[in-house]
């Protein structure tokens, strides 16, 4: 306190003379003080923290929605995780299947490959035999003519006439059938 703010209060205070003490205490202020401080509090709470308060609840509940739908959120990204896992292993059973099915599916189109081979290899072998025994068979009558032919030719020139070329060669097919049946 300055000097002259205490000059003050002490020369007021000689001023009063019911006033013994530098506090006196003032009942009727009192009580409006505690009025105005009453009212104050009154007014406040309707004004000020009831929309405070109002505010405060909102943005509580506000941030608690936040809350449980990012909650809900994670529990739905986790169930589509586990279905996304899920479908991938079945799609990896999927793929095993279809590998094994393709697997087998060559096998048994190499063995079909391999059976209709071995069959057309057969029918060739086959065939080459037929034509192997048609192509002796025709030798073999090329010759009997052929030796026919010289037969008849040498007898002709050893007998010195010249023979029915029919009926000779007739005697000498029956002759050469007649060997062949012999020899097998």
């Amino acid at each position: 306190m300055s000097v002259s703010t205490f000059a003050l209060i002490t020369a007021a205070a000689a001023e009063n003379p019911l006033s013994g003490t530098m506090l006196d205490i003032n009942v009727w202020n009192f009580i409006w003080s505690a009025v105005n401080i009453i009212i104050l509090f009154v007014l406040l709470k309707i004004f000020l923290f009831k929309p405070i308060n109002k505010l405060m609840d909102d943005r509580t509940q506000s941030i608690q929605n936040d809350i449980d739908s990012a909650e809900k959120a994670k529990k739905e990204a986790e169930e589509l995780r586990q279905q996304y896992e899920n479908s991938i292993g079945e799609a990896k059973e999927e793929a095993k299947k279809i590998i094994m099915k393709a697997h087998d599916e060559a096998q048994d189109e190499k063995a079909a490959i391999i059976r209709k081979s071995q069959e057309e290899a057969e029918e060739i072998v086959n065939a080459a035999g037929k034509t192997i025994e048609n192509e002796r068979k025709r030798v073999l009558q090329q010759a009997q003519t052929q030796i026919a032919d010289l037969a008849i030719e040498a007898a002709s020139k050893i007998v010195g006439a010249n023979l029915d070329d029919e009926k000779n060669r007739k005697l000498v097919d029956e002759f050469l059938s007649a060997e062949e049946g012999d020899k097998k």
